[in-house]
């Protein structure tokens, strides 16, 4: 399938689509995840990951990746309908801070309003990956499983 949209539907009580992300699930807040729900799951989905990043970060990698990677987190059973904020459950992955777990959002000063986007993927597997993954690690070890994607999109500027 590749890396294309489908019908799957990824939604917060916390945010709308391209709304502003509260305070709280920020590195200048209490730096808790968000709350996230899905919905219009493909048929056949095993397994979900979640991948939270900038791509407005002025960063380029020596791998030729870009952006800041805030957050991965894995081995999400297919039965799960959502995450609760602050969720601690499932697989974290190495985000671009050089920790596992969720890093909030937190541009430099003055650099204006940065998009995160929040990427849930379904899978047709159920792999049980080990922690740490990067994002670039984990999209290859993924991909031949994808059956659906999609995203939502919060905004943040630091004050």
């Amino acid at each position: 399938m590749g890396f294309a949209l489908s019908d799957l539907q990824l939604t917060s009580p916390a945010f709308t689509q391209g709304a502003a992300i509260p305070a709280r699930h920020t590195g200048e807040g209490e730096d808790l995840s968000p709350e996230l729900a899905w919905k219009q799951v493909p048929e056949g989905t095993r397994s979900f990951a979640l991948i939270c990043h900038d791509p407005d970060a002025p960063l380029v990698s020596v791998r030729g990746t870009y952006g800041f990677v805030h957050w991965l987190l894995y081995n999400i059973p297919g039965t799960e309908t959502g995450l609760p904020e602050g969720v601690a459950d499932f697989t974290a992955g190495k985000n671009d801070f050089g920790r596992t777990g969720y890093g909030g959002p937190m541009p430099p000063p003055g650099h204006g309003t940065h998009h995160y986007f929040f990427w849930l993927l379904a899978l047709r597997h159920a792999p049980q990956l080990p922690s740490g993954l990067t994002q670039l690690d984990l999209l290859k070890r993924v991909e031949p499983s994808l059956i659906g994607m999609n995203r939502l999109v919060g905004t943040y500027a630091r004050s």
